[in-house]
């Protein structure tokens, strides 16, 4: 009896043991969590938020503590509270209201871990995580910003006089898109111009952007003459071959002007057409030469063309993500839908990549487009 006792004191002592240790674990864990809202849709996708003990508040410009460049968003919008372990959120009447989960806040409401908020077109979705987690979350943001940083830097400023006007906007639909564009003097009257789409998303689509836009930039083509587009075209499809970049192709439009002559030269690889429109805005003239995109198939042919640009016309340049966006009825918009756009009067005071962005993002569903938007103009005076 004595024996079987201690027995049952051993076994009960061990089934203690496994399962004190579990839960002791826990508490430790429990007491480094860390509340906070990453964005999962919005200007920047991954941005972390932490969250403590003061409240902070949401709004699209200072003093707001969560500032959301966003037209849909009040200047304060909204409150978020960590109170007693539990996220609150309260509307502070926001034109636009504030959601929780699809659902509208009538003055406060409760966020659990998982929970979406949304304001204006950006969402935020609330997360807990250990200290150590979330410190490497924030390292992953900072190395995918610095790379985004990286990227902006390559891009030509816009040019505000001369015979060749230029302006652009470029917005990812992820923190790293594959779109990039340039433009530059190769001589005295030679002024050349190129958009590129690459295929996918994210940081390797970006990679390979880059490693294009460097070998424009520096005319770094072997036997190729960069005023002459399907030189240019014809060279980067054999420097560039899918099959050796991760599958990856990309489509391109590039051009050279002659301000001596007003001729434009251009060629595009299985890119749509550019457009240039007469300054009354009565006449758009698309400017595209049919061919694959550039790495898909060896020895691909290119050809380019020739027109003269009328005075003070506007080109414009840009990725299928400008014009292939999904409105809120669930339809998607095309290049037809787009194209009276290019045609309607200016916006004194707003430059014409913002204009445009501007009509589009209102005609979407809510949230970031679902590509890059990425549209450069140039003004021939």
């Amino acid at each position: 009896m004595s024996h079987g006792s201690g027995k049952d004191e051993a076994l009960l002592s061990d089934r203690t043991t496994f399962f004190a240790s579990p839960i002791a674990r826990q508490a430790s864990e429990d007491e480094d969590l860390v509340h906070f809202l990453v964005v999962t849709e919005g200007l920047e996708p991954g941005h972390i938020v932490e969250l403590g003990e003061r409240a902070l508040t949401v709004g699209r410009t200072p003093p707001a503590d969560i500032v959301l460049a966003d037209f849909e968003v009040s200047r304060a919008h909204c409150r978020v509270d960590l109170y007693r372990g539990e996220l609150i959120v309260t509307d502070l009447n926001s034109t636009n209201g504030t959601y929780v989960d699809g659902s509208k806040v009538n003055g406060s409401a409760a966020m659990k871990p998982g929970s979406t908020l949304q304001v204006g077109r950006h969402v935020l979705r609330h997360a807990r995580r250990s200290r150590r987690e979330l410190d490497h979350s924030r390292e992953l943001d900072r190395s995918l910003e610095r790379a985004s940083q990286y990227v902006q830097s390559l891009l030509p400023q816009p040019i505000a006089s001369g015979v060749v006007r230029t302006d652009w906007m470029l917005l990812p639909s992820v923190r790293l898109g594959g779109d990039a564009f340039g433009y530059q003097w190769l001589d005295a009257d030679a002024f050349a111009m190129y958009l590129l789409d690459v295929s996918g998303h994210g940081a390797e689509s970006a990679m390979l952007a880059v490693s294009v836009l460097n070998v424009i930039r520096k005319t770094a083509l072997p036997r190729t003459d960069f005023r002459e587009p399907e030189q240019v075209l014809a060279e980067l499809n054999n420097m560039f071959p899918m099959e050796s970049h991760g599958s990856m192709f990309f489509t391109m439009w590039y051009g050279v002007y002659q301000p001596s002559t007003r001729t434009l030269r251009y060629a595009s690889a299985g890119h749509h057409p550019a457009y240039l429109v007469a300054s009354d805005r009565l006449t758009s003239m698309p400017l595209v030469t049919p061919s694959l995109g550039i790495g898909m198939m060896d020895a691909t042919p290119y050809e380019a063309q020739s027109t003269t640009v009328p005075l003070n016309a506007t080109l414009y340049i840009f990725s299928d993500g400008v014009f292939e966006v999904l409105l809120p009825n669930g339809t998607r918009w095309t290049l037809d839908d787009f194209l009276p756009l290019l045609s309607a009067p200016r916006q004194a005071g707003v430059t014409e990549p913002r204009r445009l962005y501007e009509h589009v993002h209102r005609m979407a569903r809510r949230g970031p487009l679902d590509d890059d938007f990425s549209l450069l103009t140039l003004d021939f005076g």
